[in-house]
């Protein structure tokens, strides 16, 4: 929620450019060469789906018979391992949860069970995860070729702050920010934001070190995932940057240089300094930030101290840096003393948060 004009441009730079846009959804039409493509590319989005059925029920009995009577043999066989990972209802004379998700996995079986012959499904085979949506009794099935959050890149294995990669990517797009510009995260923790910057520098595809449940799908080849990394490998470039990360706190920046080796990167310079004695010998730049948010009243004083001091460094020594700072505190503008040029909503899980611009 939040991010969705931020990923259409995503899609819009891979091509793609007839696309319908819901409340955290985007829609397009693809091919499997484009579920590769997406899982592969895409910096800001949650998961890759691909819907194989939409429609009307109000009743049990309806449910079944429309799911049985979709052809599910170009998506499973006879040993696909089959799970119902989310059901979501809303204005629908069915709303159950359990009972939807318990008979559409029986009648997807009875429906394998009548095209292969057989009174099993071992279900030992790739795994395929399955979301149902309904909305005022319109109900859509999507399979998740994801199978995990592509949030995931893979670089971060030890415990650290909890800013996902997809919304740091993301504070970055919507800061317009370029490898031209230099770049300082003064709260940077684990390094996140800085890690997504180079990645992008660098044209590193977000999911060339991820793993996805639908490369093991019988209606890809075996070629077909290898042949995209590679292409995703060769598309690298090597250019210079100037990303800078501190923190006062010394045992998060070995987490983040842990990260940033296993990311692949150099040149990220990260040290342990307060915000009170940051400087720059650059006079223009951006700085991006996911400072602490106060939300416990016991750290709320020492959060406002914080904004206190950034505020005041900020506008001393970096007069003509933009600042783009995400924090779910809503007096964030008093204690850093001055106005958001403008203010964006997102969402960090399930935290309601402000991106707040400084141009």
């Amino acid at each position: 929620m939040g991010l969705e004009t931020v990923l259409k441009f995503e899609l819009y730079d891979l091509g793609y450019k007839k696309l319908a846009i819901d409340n955290g959804i985007i829609s397009l039409e693809g091919t499997l060469d484009d579920v590769i493509e997406l899982n592969l590319w895409l910096r800001t989005a949650g998961r890759v789906f691909i819907d194989v059925a939409s429609f009307n029920a109000h009743t049990f009995d309806d449910l079944f018979d429309a799911v049985q009577s979709v052809d599910w043999s170009p998506w499973l066989n006879k040993t696909s391992k089959i799970t119902i990972d989310s059901v979501s209802t809303k204005h629908s004379d069915l709303f159950s949860k359990s009972d939807i998700q318990a008979i559409v996995k029986k009648s997807i079986i009875t429906s394998l069970q009548d095209r292969y012959g057989t009174k099993t499904i071992d279900e030992t085979g790739a795994h395929v995860p399955i979301r149902i949506h309904a909305l005022n009794n319109q109900f859509t099935l999507r399979l998740d070729t994801s199978g995990h959050g592509l949030n995931k890149r893979g670089y971060r294995t030890r415990f650290d702050a909890p800013l996902r990669e997809t919304l740091a990517a993301a504070m970055l797009k919507l800061s317009r920010w370029a490898p031209s510009d230099a770049l300082l995260d003064p709260c940077c923790g684990s390094g996140t934001i800085l890690i997504e910057a180079a990645m992008m520098a660098k044209n590193i595809a977000p999911g060339l070190n991820q793993t996805f449940c639908s490369e093991s799908w019988p209606m890809f080849s075996p070629t077909d995932w290898p042949n995209a990394r590679q292409t995703a490998t060769d598309a690298i470039i090597d250019t210079d940057y100037r990303i800078y990360g501190s923190d006062n706190n010394p045992d998060i920046l070995k987490t983040a240089r842990y990260n940033i080796k296993r990311a692949g990167l150099d040149g990220i310079f990260v040290e342990t300094k307060c915000v009170s004695n940051i400087r720059s010998r650059f006079d223009q730049g951006k700085i991006i930030s996911n400072p602490p948010y106060g939300i416990r009243l016991e750290d709320q004083g020492s959060t406002h101290k914080l904004y206190n001091q950034m505020g005041h460094q900020f506008n001393t020594h970096f007069k003509d840096w933009h600042y783009y700072i995400l924090t779910a505190d809503d007096d964030f503008e008093t204690y850093f003393n001055k106005k958001a040029t403008k203010k964006r909503k997102l969402f960090n899980g399930n935290i309601r948060c402000d991106l707040y611009q400084y141009f």
